[in-house]
């Protein structure tokens, strides 16, 4: 029986490893529903890392199941295993490969954080201690701060303050306080993230978003809801003893539903008048 080419068999295993590893990154259900315009861009990323993991995966198993068959011990040979020194051109590849995938998965990163709004970089040489506070409150970073969403202005803003073991929301151009967010179906919202005594993460998972919540130091958000319904807030930075109970949720409302709603905590907080009661004689 003619025996087939080893650059034929190579090739149609490189065929197969890379039909299955597109399949699996595409189809690997791994992450909840999507719920806001910024969660495609992590899932394609997060995608395109499982199928890269996943090909290495098959190519790592692959090379050890063929070697354990291949050059396992036969029956009766007692023989000493050949001396392998080694091979430099293999050092070479192996360490070229993960290299580049490194590299591109990072210049990928950079293009997806800078599409969602990320930080730009501040630089803090030679700055007083008192500056460097007063820039950090004046210059937020975070996702939404950046250049990016400059000359567009929020269709809705949302003071955020963690503490333990709560968040609490405030709106200020409604006076309205909360422990629930609440946010209308495809309006920019914009949070301003603050914490009251230690380091917070506010993060929601279905909006593929997380941002930290730290004191002394303005962080934001930025996303824009794309799914009306209750989606989960948790804390995702250990703040002390009871860190697993900070959870709350955001709720997405119909533009009409949320108006509703305005109205009605507008009208629940507002301050207590003083009753007269005018008696007619």
């Amino acid at each position: 029986m003619k025996q087939i080419p080893l650059g034929i068999v190579t090739l149609i295993a490189g065929i197969l490893i890379t039909l299955i590893s597109l399949w699996v990154g595409q189809n690997n259900h791994l992450l909840p529903e999507q719920a806001s315009a910024q969660a495609p861009l992590v899932d394609n990323f997060f995608n395109v890392m499982v199928g890269i993991g996943t090909a290495l995966f098959l190519v790592v198993q692959g090379a050890i199941l063929f070697s354990v068959i291949k050059f396992r011990r036969r029956r009766g040979d007692n023989s000493d295993g050949e001396p392998i020194e080694g091979s430099f051109s293999l050092e070479i590849l192996w360490t070229i490969i993960p290299g580049i995938i490194v590299i591109g998965l990072g210049i990928y990163s950079v293009d997806v954080y800078t599409e969602m709004g990320g930080m730009d970089a501040i630089s803090h040489h030679g700055m007083s201690h008192e500056s460097m506070i007063a820039e950090a409150k004046s210059n937020p970073i975070g996702i939404g701060s950046t250049p990016v969403n400059e000359g567009k202005p929020p269709a809705l803003v949302v003071n955020v303050t963690g503490m333990q073991y709560a968040w609490l929301f405030n709106y200020p151009d409604n006076n309205v306080n909360t422990g629930e967010l609440h946010v209308p179906i495809g309006q920019d919202v914009l949070l301003n993230i603050s914490a009251n005594d230690v380091i917070h993460s506010f993060w929601v998972p279905q909006f593929r978003l997380k941002q930290d919540a730290i004191p002394g130091q303005a962080t934001q958000l930025r996303f824009t809801a794309t799914k009306t319904g209750t989606y989960p807030i948790v804390c995702a930075e250990l703040c002390g003893g009871y860190h697993g109970s900070m959870r709350t949720s955001v709720v997405v409302h119909t533009p009409e539903e949320y108006d509703r709603w305005l109205a009605e905590n507008q009208v629940a907080q507002q301050p207590e008048m003083d009753g007269t009661v005018a008696v007619n004689p």
